[in-house]
């Protein structure tokens, strides 16, 4: 092949491996700040007797992780204000291959099924996990299990 073929191997090698690192220059340039993915790890132990995870099981859905608490630093004025504090998330579901976050319902807190009041509560589910299709809210007492996705404008 001689020198030709190897300059023209190595001409080849160096364009692919500009072109990568221009794609991954630019991706990282274009990406949102705010795309700090949370990463959950194993999660609660699943009680099989739990009448909300029944009522998930009932209703097609495989629960694939228990509860998760995902701490929360906070600051005000630059300062740490008190511990911080956790968001907690009861379930993790899955159905047809989607993922979901799971809230069940609380008598000290009752939902307000209203635009503003579902925004209120579940929302910042979605915000924090990005890539589940949705919030699922259970009340077995009740008997109710409602899906909730939020779409946000794409500017």
């Amino acid at each position: 092949m001689g020198t030709y073929g190897d300059w023209f191997i190595m001409l080849l090698a160096g364009s692919l491996l500009l072109i990568w690192a221009y794609r991954s220059f630019y991706r990282w340039l274009h990406e949102p700040v705010s795309v700090n993915r949370i990463k959950l790890g194993k999660g609660g132990k699943i009680d099989s007797e739990d009448a909300n995870v029944q009522l998930l099981q009932r209703s097609g859905y495989e629960v694939v992780s228990g509860k998760h608490a995902v701490p929360v630093d906070i600051e005000m004025d630059g300062a740490p204000l008190g511990q911080g504090s956790r968001l907690y998330i009861d379930y993790i579901a899955e159905k047809d291959e989607e993922m979901f976050v799971v809230k069940t319902a609380r008598e000290r807190l009752p939902m307000d099924w209203t635009a503003s009041g579902v925004r209120d509560r579940l929302l910042v589910y979605s915000l924090l996990l990005p890539d589940c299709s949705g919030v699922l809210y259970v009340d077995a007492k009740d008997g109710i299990l409602r899906k909730v996705s939020f779409r946000l404008p794409n500017e």
